[in-house]
């Protein structure tokens, strides 16, 4: 039995081609699919379910393009550390307790702050990722999944290669198609040269692109300068990664060569400038990217270096932090800033039915009430969204056309169940 929804009389945010703002706009959800969206009224019978869209606002649901989901565990444990200090005295140290459940949990977790916050899809790396792959499924969200794994001081195998490759076999197209697999090396300086060039090969028999940590910190380029003689960037595109479809995380300390690889090789990249603020990494070229056409969206990384996984945060963060250094107060419009988080990264994802609204596109949106008085008067929607709105002000969160929250409320998910849970799987962590 085909299922309809229809969405009526709202602000329709459709971040197309043209940016097009339909008001008042209707949109006509078929199963997964939007139907149709018109500025006229769409005729539906009558097991179509309606819903008023006065003094809401719907966009495209929210793409967070690099995550630890279930870091959410870690959230608050170690503040104010350098990158290296934070990772080897205290991150990985902890991680190394982490089990099966820690991970179901601490992603459930995750979730349930993605799916208030408007996040229809979202890119993930790290361990146990079945387990993350299985709370996925339960919460009806979207994933694009990856087993992490490290390669040094071992370039000719790797047990978390094959562990990533089995989750890859086992996921791919899960969930009814909402959980697409991607191999994730950890980072240049944790996997060697010689390791990479396998997992290349992997991902050319896998038909999977590849997701990893690329010039995060000053430190990282200037180790890779030393050992190699290239930057991270230039280190990689010299062993051929960027041949395959990739997608970066951070991207922070380029050169202009670096910038230029990255765009002439249609490199995907996430843009993370909470994480990277807080972690004292600095910022990174957004402007210089986006004047070269290259393929940059926005993530939040893991809750335990930004804190939170608002993307309504990264949005703003991402177009007031190049205004400030630039001096400029025209860089990073609110149009490029949303897009960021919705067309442009899909884009970097490969993804041409998310991230838009549009006849044909996945049903993967956010409604926001701007009955708000932050959000009043009716200016400018575009403008609103992305100087002005939180989290907080989503009302309403679809994926593939199914509704999984409404108004306060997780048709999915049993959230004080995980509460509860994360809370007692934390204790045991600090312990």
């Amino acid at each position: 039995m085909t299922e309809k929804l229809l969405i009526q009389d709202a602000t329709v945010v459709t971040m197309n081609e043209n940016e097009d703002i339909i008001e008042p706009g209707n949109i006509l959800i078929e199963n997964d699919s939007i139907k149709a969206i018109s500025d006229q009224p769409i005729d539906v019978d009558k097991n179509t379910q309606i819903i008023p869209g006065k003094g809401k606002v719907v966009i495209p649901g929210l793409i967070n393009l690099h995550n630890h989901a279930a870091m959410c565990l870690f959230r608050s444990y170690a503040d104010d550390y350098p990158l290296m200090e934070w990772l080897e005295k205290k991150i990985f140290p902890a991680e190394s307790k982490l089990t099966e459940e820690d991970v179901f949990w601490g992603t459930s977790l995750a979730l349930l702050e993605m799916l208030r916050g408007g996040t229809t899809t979202f890119v993930d790396m790290y361990y146990y990722m079945e387990q993350t792959a299985m709370a996925c499924t339960e919460a009806g969200i979207r994933a694009v999944l990856s087993q992490v794994f490290i390669g040094e001081n071992n370039p000719e195998g790797n047990n978390g290669l094959q562990d990533a490759i089995n989750f890859v076999d086992q996921w791919q197209g899960q969930a009814g198609g909402r959980i697409t697999t991607i191999l994730g090396p950890h980072a240049p300086y944790t996997c060697p040269p010689e390791f990479l060039k396998k997992v290349l090969k992997e991902t050319e028999h896998l038909n999977t692109p590849i997701h990893i940590h690329l010039s995060e910190s000053r430190h990282e380029v200037e180790t890779s300068l030393k050992m190699h003689d290239k930057t991270p960037v230039q280190l990689m595109n010299g062993i051929g990664m960027f041949e395959r479809p990739v997608l970066a995380a951070h991207c922070v300390h380029l050169s202009e060569e670096d910038i230029g690889i990255l765009a002439a090789k249609g490199v995907g990249i996430s843009h993370n400038p909470g994480s990277n603020l807080k972690l004292g990494n600095g910022i990174a070229p957004l402007k210089k990217l986006l004047d070269q056409n290259a393929l940059v969206g926005l993530g939040t990384d893991g809750a335990a270096s930004n804190n939170n996984l608002d993307m309504f945060e990264e949005i703003r963060l991402a177009s007031l932090l190049q205004k400030g250094i630039h001096e400029d107060p025209t860089y990073i419009t609110a149009n490029e800033a949303l897009a960021l988080a919705t067309s442009s990264g899909a884009k970097a994802l490969q993804k041409d039915n998310l991230g838009v609204l549009k006849e044909g596109a996945k049903a993967d949106l956010a409604i926001l009430d701007f009955n708000k008085p932050h959000l009043q008067p009716h200016n400018n929607s575009v403008s609103a969204i992305v100087y002005s709105a939180s989290a907080s002000d989503v009302d309403t969160v679809l994926v593939d056309g199914k509704i999984l929250f409404d108004k306060g409320s997780f048709l999915t998910l049993d959230e004080e169940r995980i509460y509860y849970e994360v809370n007692r799987c934390a204790k045991k962590l600090r312990r």
